[in-house]
């Protein structure tokens, strides 16, 4: 509760969760998300695992709400378990998408400034970094490709 009231505090409105169900329940904090909202924080819970990274779709759906969030200059908080794999990862992809002339290793570098050496954790999610425009950009292509296509038909 000391720690929901200090994000409130600091004016925070939006929190993303990166935390499963199970893991909230496991680490002793089952009611984290309505304990959030209760205390007019707009949660946006898009969990994946740990250690883990997204499934693309997931990632560019947690981006986009995430700009939408930065666009009205909403005082925004990430956070998973430990906020250095699953958060850094997410961190580092909007780094990614917002520049383009930053590159992977740049950001990760940055994290590391701010977070210590154990942001990104796991190879997977370096991987996924290093990864991640090239992914993006076919990804959109595809949505781009398969919303042309409806409209024609």
């Amino acid at each position: 509760q000391k720690d929901v009231s200090e994000m409130c505090d600091q004016g925070v409105e939006d929190v993303f969760v990166f935390c499963t169900r199970g893991e909230l329940v496991r680490y002793r904090v089952p009611c984290l998300l309505e304990v959030y909202s209760q205390n007019g924080l707009r949660v946006h819970h898009l969990p994946f695992p740990d250690g883990g990274a997204p499934e693309l779709p997931q990632c560019c759906c947690i981006l986009e709400e995430l700009q939408h969030c930065l666009q009205n200059q909403r005082k925004t908080v990430i956070h998973c378990y430990g906020g250095l794999g699953r958060s850094g990862l997410i961190a580092a992809c909007l780094l990614l998408q917002l520049s383009v002339s930053i590159t992977p290793g740049a950001a990760l570098e940055i994290l590391r400034e701010l977070r210590g050496g154990g942001a990104i954790q796991t190879i997977k999610q370096y991987n996924f970094l290093h990864e991640f425009r090239e992914k993006f950009e076919a990804y959109q292509e595809t949505k781009e490709w398969l919303s042309e296509r409806s409209v024609s038909r």
